[in-house]
Formats: C-alpha cells, sequence, structure tokens
C-alpha cells in the first residue's frame, strides 16, 4: 500500500505543475515518482531546482534541465516528500539528508506540495528521529546542547551531507510546539539547518492522491 500510495503522490502532484515554470524538486522514494511524471511535461517547463545530487542525477538522466537557484529567483512551486507530517502540515524531513537545500528550496517558494503516504502522518512529531545538520567541529558541543533540551543525539557516522557537513538524528523528543523548537535549536552555534519544516510548513499536503 505504502509504494502505491507514494506513486499516487508523486503523480497528483503534476496537477500542481504549470506551463512555463520553474519547479523545485526534493529528495527521495515518493519525489523520484513525481520526477519521473514530471519527465512527461519536460517539454512544458523551464526546468527545475533540485534539492540534491540524487535527485539532479536523476532530472538529467530524463532529460529535464537543472537550473541554479540563484539565477532563477522566486519559484512558484516546491514539490517534496517528508519523514513526518502532524495535523498542521508541519514535518519532520532529513531522513536522506538533503534538508538544508529542501529548506532553502521550500523557502524560496510561493507553494510547497508535500508528498507522502499514510504510514507519515502523525498527531504529534517527533516518533521519527528529527535530523539535523551540524558543522563537523560542533558535533560535541550540539550534542550537548541537545542533551540539555531533553534529547538523545546520534551522530550518523559515515554520512556526508551534499553540502560536506554531518548529521546528528534527535531520539525521545514529542515535538508539541515545533515552532518554538526550531526556532530555538536555530540559534545554537554550529547548527546549519534542522529538519524541522514548521516556521514554512506545507501549504499542501498530499496522501495518496488524496488532499489533506
Amino acid at each position: 500500500m505504502s509504494a502505491n500510495e507514494k506513486r499516487q503522490a508523486g503523480e497528483a502532484a503534476i496537477r500542481y505543475v504549470e506551463n512555463g515554470a520553474i519547479v523545485g524538486v526534493g529528495t527521495g522514494s515518493t519525489v523520484a515518482f513525481f520526477i519521473d511524471a514530471l519527465a512527461d511535461l519536460k517539454d512544458r517547463i523551464e526546468g527545475a531546482v533540485s534539492s540534491s545530487e540524487q535527485s539532479t542525477a536523476h532530472l538529467k538522466r530524463l532529460g529535464i534541465p537543472v537550473l541554479d537557484l540563484n539565477a532563477t529567483g522566486p519559484l512558484n512551486l516546491y514539490v517534496d516528500g517528508a519523514d513526518e507530517c502532524d495535523t498542521h502540515k508541519r514535518l519532520i524531513k532529513g531522513g536522506g539528508a538533503a534538508l538544508t537545500r529542501e529548506k532553502i528550496i521550500a523557502e524560496a517558494s510561493a507553494k510547497f506540495v508535500c508528498i507522502i503516504d499514510s504510514s507519515k502522518q502523525v498527531q504529534l512529531l517527533g516518533k521519527f528521529p528529527l535530523p539535523i545538520e551540524v558543522i563537523p567541529m560542533a558535533r560535541s558541543l550540539v550534542g550537548r546542547e541537545i542533551v540539555k533540551r531533553g534529547g538523545t543525539p546520534v551522530w550518523r557516522d559515515g554520512v556526508l551531507t551534499d553540502n560536506g557537513n554531518w548529521v546528528i538524528d534527535v531520539h525521545g523528543w514529542q515535538i508539541a510546539d515545533p515552532v518554538g523548537l526550531e526556532n530555538d535549536l536555530n540559534q545554537i552555534p554550529g547548527i546549519v539547518t534542522v529538519g524541522l519544516f514548521a516556521r514554512r510548513a506545507a501549504d499542501v499536503v498530499l496522501v495518496g492522491d488524496r488532499v489533506i
């Protein structure tokens, strides 16, 4: 059911793509279905801005031009998946370690369409460990700050982000105030990006082909 819902969500997101658009494209298994569907429209769009090297390679294989966000300016649409989504369309993202570029593109986009399967729906964020991208020299500092806040930091050993940084996954948090926690963590020196997409939540969430 999960794989079918992912495919349905990826294909359903195509309805938000306008002619002549530059589309922000996220990362992950559900987004891969969206990229496959986007290939059928490649002659009707200008191209895509990609959040990861993985998605860039996929887009290029299908002949979709990949553009630089600095050159495109603001985008009308960003399509991406999530690891968790609460009832207010706030998200945890970063399981694929592309959270920083994903957050940048989401911020630059007028509409953020999140595509998920039903297993990603939660009442309270935090069952999925919260990814945090950190400057390598700050790993221990950030870890200590997380412990002060009641979390259990686990270094994702062997993982290097596309930006050359490390990822800490935080276990044990039940996140009742995701906006507050996101703002708090953003003040800790050495944190590049927090995998909470709460201040800039999704505008539309597709679970399979259903809008919620």
